[in-house]
């Protein structure tokens, strides 16, 4: 993944932009200055969580269909085994996915993880188990998304690896037709 933004670009949905990185930079902000205002444990847990979580739904829902193309959810079957589940785009359209748009999408759902690991590491140095748990609650919502849509991507490459493979054997096959129809 490249480090800068693609330049001489301009962001194709602001507004999901904006709400995709509010409510992570919200959770993480409440998080770390809370304890400068609160001295309840209870509120900078739930807050924070409320945070994470409409941070998850956000990416899972709203954002990752939007900016990248994609959607992931995962369901019990009738054997009561995991199934992912995923959605994209056609391949014209993922094609005409705004750069930096996909650029910002990806970057914050990772940074996002890291900070929370670097806040986790630092409660755990400082022997505060009770924020451990809640950041422990916010690390595997990032993880989840992040499972989710780097799976998604994976299975959308195999879509688009079949789809060239399938067009090119057919167009190979129908010129093969074409030319024992004429002799």
């Amino acid at each position: 993944m490249d480090l800068n933004p693609p330049a001489g670009e301009n962001y194709a949905h602001p507004n999901i932009c904006f709400f995709h990185v509010l409510f992570k930079a919200a959770a993480l902000a409440f998080y770390i200055l809370s304890a400068l205002f609160f001295d309840s444990f209870v509120i900078i847990f739930v807050v924070t969580v409320l945070l994470a979580a409409l941070d998850f739904w956000v990416v899972k829902n709203v954002s990752g269909r939007i900016l990248v193309g994609l959607r992931w959810w995962n369901e019990i079957n009738d054997e009561g085994e995991s199934v992912w589940k995923f959605e994209c785009l056609d391949q014209e359209s993922l094609a005409r996915i705004n750069k930096k748009d996909s650029w910002l999408f990806w970057w914050t759902l990772y940074l996002t993880a890291v900070l929370w690991l670097f806040l986790g590491i630092f409660s755990l140095i400082r022997f505060q188990a009770n924020y451990l748990l809640v950041v422990g609650v916010c690390l595997t919502l990032s993880i989840a998304n992040i499972v989710g849509f780097t799976k998604c991507r994976k299975d959308a490459k195999k879509q688009l690896q079949a789809f060239a493979t399938q067009t090119l054997a057919s167009r190979f096959s129908s010129t093969i037709q074409s030319a024992f129809t004429v002799v």
